[in-house]
């Protein structure tokens, strides 16, 4: 029996009482996922440094207490919460308080903490001309970067592939139920896990003379792979098992305490080609063509629908506003208040739900039209959009092709402004939020679908016509993705009264039939069942079943009982 008490006092004399939750209300925020999903917890943590998280990992260890790592909470399956089920309590410990960031080498690698996050990563490498490995939307969020290591998240930069490191300080509990603290990082810190986490706070090594690491730092030979449209199957998904590999895909089955990752030389200029066409298959033709030919593989290659463009206009116009004017520095920060707003306002019967979000979308409408008179007359004479980004010499091969290319294809094609290029990108990036905003605007009254979705290569018929019985449950469809590597989101809006798991089950039977991978982006989290390869890699990383027991619908009860 956990004397839980003792292991409230036990952790709180480790962070200090004012870095331990242990009310209900005022975790609830930690216990619940960005989406959906909530569990309760007997404690939230927050460890204040590397050194503290590993004494909490000891005392939840000793206590037989299941263990919830989380950072920024940002994932939309419920994978970073706890959820109902557990055989033992739970306690979520939060990384957001570590946020140191080592630079390698000059740059040239990373060491990032529990609490970094991309957005300070690429704004650290950006005063140095590199960049990340990738760019992906929750990044305003205050998306972690350990927390993408664990999901293999993917983004949208086309030469670099999902998140992925095989170099990692990380602590599991191994089959003999003993912790331990691996230093696979590459990088001499001593043998205890106290002379580790010391050596590495301290940084009691030289940065900027590390010896050049066996392991990868990101997934090699990348471009190669994502290349070959002619493969029968998807090319670039999260929880390939190919890039499983210890923190690198473990959905949190682990407690990484450091990710040292490849950073990459910043390209010094660039230029967005905006298409429009009313036929996929001019698109796919020119995927085709690009991917195989070009000696230059594009930077990016987003698409957007007509009816996601329409919505995200409507939907998204405050919070394209937002970053437009202030930026994405402030974000994450806004996202926290907007969150203590709708926690502290719940109690007020006078506000109703998601009162801040429904205030946003108002004051939106008090504002002109943001988008550019060019994209709005594409707008108005096509059905899809690409915004292909190039960058070097790159440019130029794109601009003589597309030219030859639009000689007879249908649609056609302009080259970007700055101020085109930034609005089509923030357009873009702000369609991801509108199914929740429109179901927030409607009070819950109705359900939505959101699907992230990886495609056959090879598939030219990739733009989805539904049978009619399921076209007939839905109000809205709003596809929008990474389109050269056939990454596809597709969020559905259901009409008032239609079960959404009903929904969900049918587009997923049509999915396999297609051989599509899902989730393509996100991890399985408590939503999807996990494929037999990555189950073994849960298991090989946490043999006792002690780190985040339930993700991908496995078992929750220790040493992986059934349920």
């Amino acid at each position: 029996m956990v004397n839980t008490d003792q292991t409230v006092s036990e952790l709180t004399a480790i962070v200090g009482q004012h870095h331990i939750i242990t009310d209900a209300a005022k975790s609830l925020r930690f216990r619940t996922g960005y989406r959906s999903g909530q569990g309760d917890a007997l404690a939230v943590v927050f460890p204040g440094n590397l050194m503290e998280m590993w004494h909490v990992l000891e005392v939840l260890h000793k206590h037989d207490i299941i263990i919830i790592m989380q950072a920024s909470n940002t994932s939309l399956t419920e994978g970073s919460v706890p959820t109902p089920g557990y055989d033992r309590p739970a306690v979520v410990v939060s990384g957001r308080r570590i946020q140191d960031l080592q630079l390698l080498n000059h740059g040239e690698q990373a060491l990032a903490f529990p609490g970094t996050t991309l957005f300070t990563l690429e704004n650290t490498l950006a005063k140095i001309d590199r960049e990340p490995h990738s760019v992906i939307g929750s990044s305003t969020l205050g998306a972690s970067v350990i927390g993408g290591i664990n999901n293999n998240s993917g983004g949208a930069l086309i030469q670099r592939g999902p998140a992925y490191t095989e170099l990692a300080l990380y602590a599991m509990i191994d089959e003999n139920n003993e912790l331990k603290l691996v230093n696979h990082l590459e990088i001499d810190l001593g043998e205890t896990p106290e002379e580790m986490i010391t050596n590495l706070q301290e940084r009691r090594f030289d940065v900027d003379a590390v010896p050049k690491p066996q392991h990868h730092g990101s997934i090699p030979d990348h471009e190669k792979v994502v290349r070959d449209v002619d493969s029968e199957k998807p090319v670039r998904y999260n929880a390939n098992p190919k890039q499983l590999y210890e923190v690198s895909g473990s959905s949190g089955h682990v407690a990484a305490f450091a990710v040292r990752l490849d950073t990459f030389p910043k390209d010094e200029r660039s230029k967005v080609f905006y298409i429009g066409t009313n036929d996929p298959g001019v698109l796919e033709t020119m995927r085709r063509d690009i991917m195989k030919t070009f000696k230059n593989l594009p930077v990016s290659g987003e698409y957007m629908h007509k009816e996601a463009y329409r919505m995200a206009k409507k939907y998204g116009k405050d919070s394209l506003i937002v970053i437009d004017k202030l930026g994405t520095a402030l974000l994450p920060r806004m996202f926290a208040l907007k969150a203590w707003g709708e926690r502290f306002l719940s109690h007020i019967p006078f506000f109703k739900p998601y009162f801040p979000d429904r205030m946003l979308q108002a004051l939106g409408h008090l504002f002109p039209n943001q988008l550019p008179p060019r994209l709005e007359e594409y707008y108005e004479k096509y059905d899809h959009y690409l915004q292909l980004k190039m960058a070097g010499d790159g440019i130029e091969e794109a601009r003589a092709y597309l030219e030859k290319y639009f000689a007879t294809a249908s649609g056609e094609y302009f080259e970007a402004d700055a101020n085109e290029e930034k609005k089509a990108s923030l357009h873009r990036y702000v369609t991801a939020g509108v199914a929740i905003r429109y179901q927030e605007i409607k009070q819950d009254s109705i359900d939505i679908l959101p699907l992230d979705i990886a495609f056959a290569s090879n598939e030219f018929d990739w733009f989805e016509h539904l049978p009619k019985e399921i076209e007939d449950k839905i109000d809205y469809k709003l596809y929008y993705g990474h389109f050269l590597d056939h990454v596809m989101h597709q969020d559905y809006i259901l009409k008032p009264g239609v079960d959404a798991h009903e929904v969900k089950q049918a587009m997923l039977k049509i999915l396999d039939q297609r051989h599509a991978i899902y989730p393509a982006e996100h991890n399985v989290g408590h939503m999807y069942l996990a494929a037999p390869s990555l189950v073994a890699h849960y298991k090989k990383n946490d043999p006792t079943n002690s780190f985040n027991p339930g993700i991908g619908q496995r078992s929750l009860h220790k040493y992986w009982g059934e349920f």
